[in-house]
Order: C-alpha cells, then structure tokens, then sequence
C-alpha cells in the first residue's frame, strides 16, 4: 500500500515537471491553437503540428519582434 502511494506521487510530480517544462518549451502552442480553432472556428479545419510549426515560423521570420526577443 506504501509503494502504491509512492508511485502515484512520482507520477503526479512527473506529470507536473512535464508540463512545465512543455509550457517553458513552448511545445504547448500547438495544442493550445488546436483548442482555440476547434472553439472559435468549429468549422475550419486543424493544420498538422508540421504545417501549424511552418506558420510560426514564417510569422516570426516576417515580423523579428515575435517569438524571443534578445531586448
């Protein structure tokens, strides 16, 4: 019973570590448009994570103050 205590603490902390390093990352940015599209937008369709990544990308490329800032 101890042991089953020990192992769902270890998964609720490394679920917590893997989302905040997920939100540190910005890998989360994904699934976070998927959501706002599906909300806002029920009708459009949801790019791939690749094309959606392609986007940012070229958003970021187009105007240098997105993304990280070095000022």
């Amino acid at each position: 019973m101890r042991s089953l205590r020990w192992a769902v603490s270890l998964r609720r902390v490394l679920r917590s570590v893997r989302w905040y390093v997920r939100e540190l990352t910005d890998e989360s940015a994904y699934d976070r448009y998927v959501a706002h599209v599906r909300h806002g937008h029920p009708d459009a369709e949801v790019p791939s994570r690749r094309d959606f990544e392609r986007m940012r990308t070229d958003r970021q490329e187009a105007d240098p103050r997105q993304g990280f800032r070095c000022c």
